[in-house]
């Protein structure tokens, strides 16, 4: 009951702001923000009123048991694009031409110019290899990482020319006028785990915020004004403390949000009550801090329950005000690893249920008519 109470109070809070425009001001963190990074957050934000969006992890240019560009699961599934198309530049900073993922980043590169310009939201992570011990961005043999790139560490000079390269394929993502396309940059993400170089045992609290602050800052300085930040913890919160401890600040940040995931079908209530748990922590901050909230990673691998869709996701995040919702990838390389459906699948029925509820969002729900 207490739960209950709380998350209506929470979901008053933020409908009475939503609704009321002239107490919200969708305005992006960065005061030298593009006009189309205005105008993708403004979008964003004034969406909240109409539904979640539905997003995926490398929709568009693998799938099960294919890969070539254009097609996308979901797409096969549903008829219709998700409306967040989710990208990885892993391995971009080591000058490579394809990524963790092995895709080539300029097929990246043409997929994410594709998503905008049919009225898609493009968003990247960027599991960043480890500057320290050339290890992946799952290297946690050190607690020196963070500490060795900043200004003045051993490593600042090897990070600053991986910044440099990766900014140089940011800068390249331009649309048929030449303009900067908007794109949501999620870095760092899941730091309140230790799975990753960056994470909440492996550097102090001031380290965390000084990379955030050291990546943007020289984000900026390459002229990439065209950025939104999503800051994403792990779906293990138990306090707003526990989130806004390493927050990097509202001058930096424009999302809010969190990753989580269901790891087998005993695990359901507990995934539905850990999002809600969550989702209590986030809206709130959100909503005192004019940010957009977001449920950043989620899902279910091989999706073996075949009503999922509705029976579990649906509700677990039904009644909070999200500005999406994003699955991850659907891997063409390893079988059994996906999380959206693919033509044939048990959930594959189901998903289209998902889809034709009013509250969620596909490409077509959102693009300009």
């Amino acid at each position: 009951m207490r739960r209950r109470i709380i998350a209506a109070l929470v979901i008053l809070s933020f409908v009475i702001a939503s609704c009321n425009n002239q107490l919200v001001k969708y305005i992006p963190a960065n005061k030298n923000a593009t006009p189309e990074a205005k105008a993708l957050y403004h979008k964003m934000g004034t969406l909240l009123n109409k539904g979640i969006m539905f997003g995926h992890q490398d929709t568009y240019l693998y799938g099960v048991e294919w890969k070539t560009e254009g097609i996308s699961d979901v797409k096969q599934v549903s008829g219709d694009f998700p409306a967040v198309f989710g990208w990885e530049l892993g391995d971009l900073e080591l000058g490579n031409k394809a990524s963790l993922d092995s895709v080539k980043f300029d097929e990246i590169r043409e997929g994410i110019i594709w998503a905008h310009e049919n009225g898609a939201i493009n968003t990247i992570s960027w599991h960043t290899n480890n500057p320290l011990t050339a290890g992946s961005a799952w290297d946690t043999s050190s607690d020196q990482v963070v500490k060795s790139i900043l200004p003045n560490g051993e490593k600042n000079a090897d990070y600053i020319d991986m910044l440099d390269k990766t900014a140089n394929f940011l800068l390249s993502l331009s649309d048929k006028n030449g303009k900067l396309i908007p794109l949501i940059f999620r870095p760092y993400h899941e730091h309140t785990g230790n799975w990753f170089w960056w994470g909440q045992r492996l550097c102090s609290t001031d380290q965390y915020i000084a990379l955030w602050q050291l990546t943007v800052d020289y984000f900026n300085s390459r002229g990439l004004n065209n950025l939104l930040y999503a800051y994403s913890a792990a779906g293990n919160l138990k306090t707003a403390n526990d989130f806004m401890e390493r927050y990097p600040g509202n001058e930096i940040v424009d999302f809010v949000g969190f990753d989580t995931y269901q790891h087998s079908i005993e695990h359901r209530d507990g995934y539905m009550d850990g999002i809600k748990n969550q989702m209590e922590i986030i809206i709130p901050i959100a909503t005192q801090n004019n940010k957009i909230p977001i449920l950043a990673e989620t899902g279910f691998n091989a999706i073996p329950d075949s009503q999922w869709w509705t029976a579990t996701l649906w509700p677990a995040i039904q009644d909070y005000p999200i500005s999406y919702v994003l699955v991850w990838r659907n891997a063409y390389d390893c079988a059994n690893h996906f999380y959206a459906p693919y033509p044939g699948c048990i959930s594959a029925d189901n998903f289209i249920e998902f889809k034709a509820l009013d509250s969620i969002l596909f490409l077509n729900d959102i693009q300009e008519k």
